[in-house]
């Protein structure tokens, strides 16, 4: 049996990335993750590589405003989508043309202000899972938290966000540092101060 020869063509693909705003033009093994082509290709260094199992949620970015695990979701299938990392929420949703002027997204501003992280290693995943989060809630999105509440009386609008919402809806994301009460507090501030 001959063995079969692969090429460049076979083990690899051009696509466009849309990171933040900016469309990124890369060749790519098939088999790179989101995580990697981040990192390695564009050099977005803010999303971190925990597990690279998808327990941790350190990786979490936004793909088109959703929560994504980037180690497992390959850059190939990312085509398309509009991925938002740590680096970008802050203009995330911002007209174009605007500017934020270097201004924290409210989340990245209320983690500093609670102390909110300690190595800072899983923040970045933490803020980014907590943006999508949010805005889940506002769609009225449940969770298995509220779940049970919205069987019994079927609820149309915002989720309200109280403590047991937040912790069941971030639950994907791990801190080894045990910041989570701080890090409660400052998306509970971000949640109590959104329309």
């Amino acid at each position: 049996m001959m063995a079969r020869v692969t090429t460049a063509d076979d083990t690899s693909s051009e696509l466009t990335l849309v990171v933040n705003g900016t469309a990124h033009r890369l060749r790519l093994d098939h088999r790179t993750t989101l995580l990697d082509a981040l990192r390695e290709h564009l050099g977005l260094t803010g999303t971190k590589k925990g597990c690279d199992h998808g327990q941790c949620g350190a990786c979490t970015v936004l793909a088109d405003g959703r929560r994504v695990t980037s180690c497992l979701l390959l850059a190939v299938a990312a085509r398309g989508a509009e991925i938002t990392t740590i680096e970008g929420l802050a203009a995330a949703g911002v007209p174009s043309g605007a500017s934020r002027d270097g201004e924290l997204h409210p989340l990245q501003a209320a983690f500093v202000e609670h102390d909110a992280l300690q190595c800072g290693y899983c923040t970045p995943g933490q803020i980014c899972s907590a943006a999508a989060m949010l805005g889940e809630a506002a769609a009225g999105w449940p969770s298995a938290a509220s779940a049970s509440l919205i069987a019994e009386t079927p609820k149309t609008g915002p989720v309200t966000l109280d403590a047991a919402e937040i912790r069941e809806r971030m639950s994907g994301n791990l801190c080894r540092c045990g910041a989570y009460v701080n890090i409660l507090a400052a998306i509970t501030d971000v949640a109590r101060a959104a329309p």
